[in-house]
């Protein structure tokens, strides 16, 4: 081939596509009332940095109430996905599953149910439940959502219950009854907020949604394993931290009533504290310069984790397409599920900050 078409056909490029569909374009076509999606970023509670009364978030639940939520999702993997990791440890790596999963090898002993099998006898359950089941149809719920690796819905079973009538029975075993007391641990806005909520309104159970499909193996100590690291850090670190970064901080250091709780998550929630966040993180890392793409790859995997949890939010719609749900996440996932949702031609986006004020 001649140099001149050499040169030619390496600077060739190609028109931009235009998608001849767009969701958004078509929501007012929907029979029925659409689906309302709030979605609510949120810190870990486990990592704070001081023990925290959880009545303190009884005014940050007063407002979510107004909402009043048919659905609740939140930041955990479901049994399913569990299930898989375990059995594919190889494609995802050993770690996701010993960081996001817990063991059921003693909770199938103690029930004789598989995780899915403890899932379907769950389904069942619900598909029958009375409108005012006994305190021991709760506890044997607790007991099918735990064999289920389903925590955060057996709290909300556990919580619905009389405090005299959280016990050990009716297939829930004292070690079983331990899990759900959760003496000695941290705070997790799973149960602290979202079981709480869920047990307040009436609902039965909660939806975990987040996403580890994603993860791929990489060993830390291997030659790519640190330069993967040290690219992430520079892009994280090589500038100062937005102002937002340190703002939470402060409040989260200083939680001390119920006002504080709603001020943080004020803060968090925030559209100019999500740019500045995200803008921080993926935006640093996407547009390294790098000869090897280390912080695209990062972002490939955020943008896939995220796009799957937008679809498992999408998924507890299937039933009742017109329901109201409240996501409680990741506080740097916001942005990115809002996004995504609202490209769903069934789904209007709720404004948060509106039960925040």
């Amino acid at each position: 081939m001649p140099f001149a078409l050499l040169a030619l056909a390496a600077v060739q490029t190609f028109a931009a596509g235009t998608p001849a569909f767009d969701p958004r374009r078509h929501k007012n076509e929907i029979a029925g009332r659409p689906a309302e999606v709030l979605v609510l970023g949120t810190t870990h509670l486990s990592q704070l940095p001081h023990q925290v009364d959880p009545k303190l978030f009884d005014p940050l639940l007063d407002r979510l109430a107004r909402f009043k939520p048919q659905i609740i999702t939140v930041e955990g993997l479901s049994g399913e996905e569990c299930e898989t990791l375990l059995h594919f440890k190889p494609q995802h790596g050993a770690d996701t599953w010993e960081t996001y999963c817990w063991p059921t090898d003693e909770l199938e002993k103690a029930t004789g149910l598989t995780v899915s099998h403890a899932q379907a006898e769950a389904d069942r359950a619900l598909a029958a439940w009375p409108a005012s089941p006994a305190p021991a149809q709760r506890r044997h719920l607790a007991m099918l959502f735990l064999a289920a690796n389903d925590r955060g819905s057996a709290m909300v079973q556990w919580l619905r219950l009389a405090q005299a009538e959280r016990h050990a029975g009716d297939g829930l075993t004292p070690p079983m009854v331990d899990v759900l007391d959760r003496k000695g641990k941290p705070l997790n806005e799973n149960y602290t907020i979202a079981a709480a909520l869920a047990a307040r309104l009436g609902l039965e159970r909660i939806y975990e949604v987040d996403d580890h499909l994603a993860d791929t193996p990489l060993d830390e100590n291997s030659p790519e394993g640190k330069a993967y690291a040290a690219a992430i850090e520079h892009a994280w670190h090589d500038k100062p931290p937005p102002p937002v970064r340190g703002e939470e901080d402060r409040l989260e250091a200083n939680l001390h009533t119920g006002a504080d709780v709603v001020a943080l998550y004020r803060l968090m929630n925030a559209p100019e504290s999500e740019r500045e966040t995200i803008a921080s993180d993926m935006g640093r890392a996407v547009s390294d310069p790098a000869a090897q793409p280390y912080g695209r790859q990062y972002v490939a995997w955020w943008e896939t984790r995220n796009l799957r949890i937008a679809a498992n939010i999408r998924s507890t719609l299937q039933k009742t397409p017109d329901a109201r749900v409240l996501s409680i996440i990741g506080a740097t996932h916001k942005g990115y599920l809002d996004a995504y949702l609202d490209m769903m031609q069934d789904v209007r986006l709720v404004d948060a900050m509106q039960f925040l004020r």
